[in-house]
């Protein structure tokens, strides 16, 4: 990106003035390696979701901004609903609520070395993973609908978890305002077989182990220890969150002209918060947040199943669960008062801060967990949110690409990265030795220097750092 368009803040705050149909400023949080070397499209988008309307204080992207689909990969923007607000399927992405979920195991790396290779197997065996992978569920039309209004409570409730664990999902485990009828039977039927299923992509399944601790006494609140064994879950609402966006974003493309909107890009389509089709889009995709959280649920049994063959002595407690394709209303404060907004984080991470009433208890004088997945081969980050409200208490989610799939499949071998990781100890267990070379560590950015732009942004506070042990690789 050419530095000439920004105006430096400080070291990790950049800022793009209001032009032309832009009606905030855009800011973005990097440091100047990680701007420098971010595509000119990122640009391009921000000033784009700053045109939109009832867009309010600014158009945000996280350290780990990159080029995506109508918002930047890592772009945050918030809309007031009595103010011309509006929400956009391209502001949450089509894996409506991906995330990722710690679990605490109560081993070390050394007991997990002892039983790695066949623990790595075994998993592999139990976790569907892989383009079109099939879990051991089949929803009927009625479980469908209870499984996408109850999320992973609906998931406990059918003895997938136990209710401990709702307490430290985002919503207590079910985000509420949930409508299965604005959800198409295309989009159902191409779920009906896959929760319990990774996917494909970027997504995993990661043991992991804790090799730095930088706040000890935050570590210790967080129930982590350097050499404390962990548990790493990525994955979303699968094809039923790829069809609730494809559905909503042709359908606010059609009716735009009729809202009098006028959109920067196509891929920035959206309706009004109070419009009949962006009230039932926001009843889809709470339903599709709910889908992933079933899904993460059900993946943490078949994972608790796994090691209760293997280390029946573990103990798999979540420390946290947190998605990172939404948009939720929440109150913040805007110069001085608070506002019902309905913030948008497409590859960004919610970071409440210390204090704040939906974290449980145990953890709400530390602050809620953020978690940064790695990239296979490389460090993943658990950090507390500080709340910060210069970008509606957000933070970055992962490394963020530096190239295409395209670019990493012409650039490295599957088998060849396989091996690589295997020699450094990390073992990776995959269907595809295409998806490994999509996916390969040096096709994202430095997650180290992007944990780091957003800790000296005061986006959310380093806590530990994980190095991966064994990778179940969709």
């Amino acid at each position: 990106m050419d530095l000439s368009l920004l105006q430096k803040i400080s070291a990790t705050l950049w800022r793009i003035e209001p032009t032309g149909a832009m009606h905030v400023p855009g800011l973005l949080f990097a440091d100047e390696a990680l701007v420098r070397a971010m595509d000119h499209k990122v640009y391009d988008q921000l000033c784009n979701v700053a045109s939109l309307p009832g867009i309010v204080g600014a158009a945000y992207a996280m350290p780990d901004a990159h080029w995506g689909y109508g918002f930047p990969i890592g772009g945050v923007a918030a809309f007031d609903p009595d103010h011309g607000g509006i929400v956009s399927a391209g502001g949450v992405g089509f894996d409506i609520s991906c995330g990722v979920r710690t679990l605490l195991t109560g081993l070390t790396g050394q007991q997990i070395e002892a039983v790695k290779r066949p623990l790595a197997d075994r998993l592999y065996q139990t976790i569907p993973a892989g383009v079109g992978s099939h879990g051991r569920l089949r929803l009927a039309n009625r479980e469908m609908d209870a499984m996408l209004r109850g999320g992973a409570r609906w998931a406990v409730e059918a003895g997938y978890g136990q209710t401990a664990d709702l307490d430290r999902i985002e919503e207590g485990g079910r985000m509420a305002g949930a409508d299965p009828e604005q959800v198409s039977r295309h989009a159902k039927e191409r779920q009906r077989e896959e929760m319990g299923t990774l996917g494909s992509g970027n997504h995993y399944l990661e043991v992991q182990e804790v090799v730095e601790v930088f706040d000890p006494e935050m570590a210790a609140a967080f129930g982590l220890a350097l050499g404390d064994a962990v548990i790493s879950i990525h994955c979303g609402s699968r094809g039923l969150g790829h069809q609730i966006g494809t559905d909503y974003l042709k359908a606010m493309v059609i009716a735009a002209p009729g809202h009098g909107l006028h959109l920067p890009d196509r891929e920035l389509a959206c309706a009004p918060l109070d419009s009949e089709l962006g009230r039932a889009y926001l009843g889809a995709i709470r339903a599709g947040i709910n889908c992933a959280l079933a899904n993460r649920q059900i993946l943490t049994h078949l994972a608790r199943e796994t090691f209760a063959e293997l280390l029946p002595e573990a103990r798999l407690d979540l420390l946290y669960d947190v998605s990172h394709n939404t948009c939720k209303e929440e109150e913040h404060r805007v110069e001085g008062r608070p506002r019902r907004l309905f913030v948008h984080r497409k590859g960004a991470t919610r970071a409440f801060g210390p204090g704040h009433a939906s974290l449980p208890a145990e953890l709400r004088a530390a602050g809620q967990p953020v978690i940064i997945g790695g990239s296979m081969g490389t460090s993943s980050h658990i950090l507390a949110g500080l709340g910060s409200q210069q970008a509606f208490a957000s933070a970055c989610h992962g490394a963020g690409r530096s190239m295409s799939r395209h670019q990493a499949t012409r650039r490295w071998q599957g088998r060849a990265v396989v091996d690589e990781l295997s020699g450094r100890g990390i073992l990776i267990r995959s269907p595809s030795l295409r998806g490994v070379a999509e996916e390969a560590p040096g096709a994202y950015k430095d997650v180290d220097a992007v944990v780091d732009a957003a800790a000296a942004a005061g986006l959310a506070k380093k806590v530990v750092r994980l190095a991966p042990l064994i990778c179940v690789k969709g």
